[in-house]
């Protein structure tokens, strides 16, 4: 059983935590973003917020002695700093020596989980790390499309020191000190897969509707009336490598990522990245907006 914070000389612990409301309605792959981590977690803390549908039964389902979870009413006259907030209660929940975070629409690939493993171990007593970095890989439209434009952050913190010293900001989208002294960051290399925008489009036109209601973003009458549209998806990079194996059935059931699969291996068909499924991305950045960003949802 954990009990409290580790003393220095006690074996390491790894915290997984997340905070969940309306992933059913919403279409967040929460179970598969929790099974992502869990192998290398000894605990698991969710935040349940106040839902219109099965959340917490959808991760009662799991049946993980790992997991535990705590229930709230999020306050939404915060506005989108009630994420934060609840991402806060769920840390302090936590147990382990390190706190790794996921969002209920990001995930972690297993071939990258023992590296993830032992960089916690080599660090556990290095107080010059604080917190470790990940590529963010934002899919868009398609499973096989991601995005590198303007706004679209591409470096992220997801595992911390429980420490205390630490703790959540703003929309609940990275990490500060509470003293306000810069973090202490050591880069994973790995990436941080990120599925938030991948959806059907009247599952996305939702989404959107409700990140305003969060206070995200301001949408026009027509926005929020109509179906979301991912336009031209040739526009974006494609992405060639494998999967988190979690998410192999969403993939096999999207239409839309089958049908951009198909055009990217025949206009693609000379490029080894796809022979070898390399899970990369590129360095280039595309300096103007393709489009209006739009903040999150």
């Amino acid at each position: 059983m954990l009990t409290g914070r580790p003393a220095p000389s006690s074996p390491m612990l790894v915290s997984g935590f997340t905070i969940a409301r309306n992933a059913i309605k919403y279409n967040y792959p929460l179970l598969e973003s929790i099974r992502s981590i869990l192998p290398i977690c000894d605990e698991f803390v969710v935040n349940v917020g106040d839902s219109e549908d099965g959340t917490l039964e959808l991760i009662e389902s799991l049946k993980s002695p790992k997991i535990r979870i705590i229930q709230n009413v999020w306050d939404f006259s915060m506005g989108k700093e009630v994420l934060s907030y609840q991402t806060n209660i769920a840390l302090k929940e936590c147990r382990g020596t390190w706190a790794f975070y996921l969002q209920s629409d990001e995930m972690i690939h297993e071939e990258d989980l023992p590296r993830l493993r032992r960089m916690m171990e080599r660090n556990r007593d290095n107080k010059e790390v604080e917190v470790f970095r990940f590529k963010w890989m934002h899919f868009y439209g398609s499973y096989y499309r991601y995005r590198v434009d303007h706004g679209w952050f591409q470096k992220q913190d997801r595992i911390v020191r429980n420490n205390g010293e630490i703790e959540s900001e703003g929309d609940a989208w990275g990490f500060r000190r509470k003293d306000g002294q810069p973090l202490r960051r050591k880069n994973t290399g790995c990436l941080l897969y990120h599925y938030g925008w991948v959806h059907p489009q009247e599952v996305m036109a939702d989404r959107r509707r409700n990140a305003e209601n969060i206070g995200f973003v301001k949408l026009q009458d027509d926005e929020r009336n109509q179906k979301y549209s991912y336009g031209d998806l040739n526009r974006f990079p494609p992405y060639f490598g494998t999967h988190p194996t979690v998410m192999a059935q969403r993939i096999a059931e999207h239409r839309l990522s089958l049908e951009d699969q198909m055009v990217i291996k025949k206009k693609y068909w000379w490029h080894p990245f796809q022979v070898f499924h390399v899970r990369c991305k590129t360095s280039r950045r595309v300096k103007r907006p393709i489009e209006e960003t739009i903040p999150k949802p």
